[in-house]
């Protein structure tokens, strides 16, 4: 039995419940070392107070998971119900509370589990981010390989784009995911953004058929997944010559990340952290351009608990894996975000990522 296990038991006596029923697969991934996605099926990791867990996974997944875990194993065909496959392998258990991820069950999952143990639910997301917030040293690596191949894709898609006059949005992402790909990396961490002049002003713009601006800024937003563990950095860079305006936008948005960098030590909080890149914007005159949160937290997922700037606030510690990613968004004339994910370490952040952030001009 594992630490974390063993945690969760703890858990689970606490709040009086005598087992759990996990379905995120990042969880079980993390939990167990399996890593699989069941798509519409139904995949549950079973954890108990007094007997040995116990992995449920479609039938096709039973034997790739057998040679991972070192407990039970059992699955369900696709002309199966899975609740009643569940009921017939583990029996009539006297279960008055189970605990959950709330974020991941539907009302599909909870009145499964209803017909078959009981109607009580207790919310263990909490414990399971607390678990996943604090990286260890094996993480951090991955992650910092995982960073670098970010570093290769923003080299690959700067280029194509300063070396290819007429070439669109769509046209730089397929060249960065196609070298990935030769890379070895089979996915990126979440749809590549690569955006041109005003486009790049919406902070989630869409990319599309547009041609690459002479003298705009471009905005690439990407990450890789390797080894299961998420990179995620964001550059803008000039293709020609930029704007006096832009590149005063430019400076401040860079000035807010380094100081907030700098500030992110053990001991503080994440909203401290995104006021100190927060109030250099605002002194500047943009404060109302600056429209989302200074960063999130990464790991097995790109976007993970905590969030710096927002309702929960957090202390920092040393093997906290987080962005820090400032922006200002002016509709229609220019934006600019510059972001890297990092780790803390007892002094202060280490980033993943290496790519210069001085603004790199391509003629």
């Amino acid at each position: 039995m594992t630490n974390k296990f063993t945690e969760i038991q703890k858990f689970l006596e606490a709040n009086d419940s005598e087992m759990t029923f996990l379905t995120n697969p990042t969880t079980i991934n993390y939990l167990t070392g399996f890593e699989s996605d069941p798509h519409e099926r139904i995949m549950g990791l079973m954890i108990f107070t007094d007997r040995d867990p116990i992995l449920f996974t479609p039938a096709l997944e039973v034997e790739p998971a057998s040679n991972i875990v070192d407990f039970d194993v059992f699955g369900y065909t696709d002309n199966e119900n899975p609740w009643e496959a569940i009921q017939s392998h583990v029996g009539n258990l006297d279960v008055k509370k189970i605990a959950v991820e709330y974020e991941d069950i539907n009302l599909k999952k909870s009145q499964g589990l209803q017909s078959v143990f009981g109607n009580e639910f207790v919310n263990i997301s909490p414990l399971i981010q607390r678990l996943r917030i604090i990286k260890s040293e094996d993480e951090i690596e991955k992650m910092m390989v995982a960073g670098d191949y970010a570093d290769k894709a923003f080299e690959i898609g700067f280029k194509y784009a300063a070396e290819n006059p007429g070439a669109t949005e769509m046209d730089v992402i397929a060249k960065i995911e196609y070298e990935m790909k030769r890379l070895g990396i089979s996915k990126m961490s979440f749809d590549t953004m690569v955006l041109t002049g005003d486009n790049a002003a919406n902070p989630h713009g869409m990319p599309g058929t547009n041609v690459i601006e002479r003298n705009r800024f471009l905005l690439f937003d990407l990450g890789v997944m390797k080894n299961g563990y998420a990179s995620d950095a964001t550059r803008t860079i000039s293709i020609g010559k930029p704007r006096e305006f832009d590149t005063e936008i430019y400076n401040i948005v860079l000035e807010a990340q380094l100081a907030a960098m700098d500030f992110a030590k053990p001991g503080v909080t994440a909203n401290e952290i995104d006021k100190v890149a927060r109030d250099v914007i605002t002194k500047a005159g943009y404060g109302e351009y600056f429209t989302h949160r200074t960063g999130h937290g990464i790991g097995m997922d790109c976007h993970e608990f905590p969030s710096l700037g927002g309702v929960d606030d957090v202390v920092m510690e040393k093997g906290m894996c987080f962005s820090i990613e400032p922006g200002i968004y002016i509709p229609g004339k220019v934006g600019v975000r510059i972001e890297d994910c990092m780790h803390m370490t007892d002094t202060g952040v280490v980033p993943f990522t290496k790519t210069s952030k001085d603004l790199l001009i391509f003629e």
